[in-house]
């Protein structure tokens, strides 16, 4: 998604202000992951502190891996459509937090057009406008945003990252963003895809489903952290 992301940011002519934001964005993931090793070292220990006692865990050693039956090519197939299965449950896992929050960010992003509520696309009741202007001057003094209305593009990351890259031609085409702000949109775009997409799936499959609360609480200190590094960057690149 990183990828996805930095290339849509450069296809707008954003050259410079997507390589800030990886800079960011790998900076926000260091913040992350430094955050969930502490809430993961109470929980599994460190190695020394015999985690297997504390947990329930088995050794590595001892823990065994299924082999499937027949040749090569009959497990190569059985591999094959078990990760397809696997891939559609996921799928329908994150398919809730896609869905209800992308569609709620949208609806309360824009107003009416021209001629009123006629049912076109983008027509709502524009609440994080409002929103934004409340948290206008602490956003400017992380982030840099040039307008409130920049607000939208971070909550709708938190749904999914590909439906706020939707707004960023809009946001440019009427002037409510400039070169600062895609640099933090592609920091925070690459720390926050599959923000709560994936949290709860990812940690249903690995058995830790109490971790979920602390891993999205490091995931958004750490898109925050991304965030601001890439606006503080921008301003050292830019304006020094």
């Amino acid at each position: 998604m990183g990828l996805i992301v930095t290339a849509f940011m450069m296809s707008l002519r954003f050259f410079r202000e997507a390589i800030i934001g990886n800079f960011g964005a790998v900076i926000g993931s260091v913040v992350s992951t430094r955050i969930m090793l502490h809430f993961t070292k109470r929980e599994l220990g460190v190695e020394g502190d015999e985690p297997a006692g504390k947990t329930g865990l088995k050794p590595y050693e001892e823990m065994g891996r299924e082999i499937r039956d027949g040749n090569i090519f009959q497990r190569l197939f059985s591999a094959l459509l078990e990760g397809g299965k696997s891939g559609l449950d996921i799928g329908f896992e994150i398919i809730p937090g896609v869905l209800v929050i992308c569609t709620l960010v949208l609806m309360m992003t824009f107003g009416p057009g021209p001629d009123g509520y006629d049912g076109t696309a983008f027509q709502g009741v524009p609440i994080l406008p409002l929103l934004g202007k409340v948290l206008y001057y602490p956003m400017k003094f992380l982030f840099g945003f040039t307008s409130p209305d920049a607000i939208a593009f971070p909550i709708t990351a938190l749904g999914a990252v590909g439906a706020a890259l939707a707004l960023v031609p809009r946001f440019l085409k009427e002037g409510l963003i400039g070169a600062n702000d895609i640099a933090v949109f592609t920091a925070i775009g690459m720390c926050w895809s599959g923000y709560l997409s994936t949290h709860i799936a990812m940690m249903n499959s690995l058995g830790y489903q109490k971790l979920t609360s602390k891993a999205i609480l490091s995931h958004t200190i750490g898109g925050i952290a991304a965030g601001m590094s890439a606006h503080y960057i921008y301003l050292l690149v830019f304006l020094f």
